[in-house]
Parts: structure tokens; C-alpha cells; sequence
């Protein structure tokens, strides 16, 4: 990639990495109560790897 990186380019850039982090830890025990071991990766809208999936932005 580019050194320089258009400002447009960088919001998508973003907005995108917003939407693959995980969810907050007490989401977890939220849902599930407290005994309960789940990742809060489980509860991302959007799961993408920059190795699988490429973003076309």
C-alpha cells in the first residue's frame, strides 16, 4: 500500500476495522451469566480475516 492514503480511503479503512473487533467482555456475561466461557469474538457483527477476505476499498 501507498505511503499516502487519501482521507476517504482512510474513514472506509476505519469503519471497517470498527466492525470486526470484538464485542465488550461483559456481553458475555450479559447473555450467558457468569459460569459460562464464550469469546466475545462470538458476538461480532462481521467476521473477516485480511487473509481470507479482501475489502475492495
Amino acid at each position: 500500500m501507498s505511503k499516502y492514503k487519501h482521507l476517504s480511503k482512510k474513514l472506509r479503512l476505519i469503519h471497517k476495522r470498527k466492525q470486526t473487533r470484538w464485542a465488550p467482555f461483559w456481553t458475555v456475561l450479559k447473555i450467558y451469566g457468569k459460569n459460562r466461557k464464550i469469546h466475545p469474538g462470538r458476538h461480532t457483527v462481521i467476521k473477516r480475516s485480511w487473509r481470507r477476505t479482501k475489502l475492495k476499498v
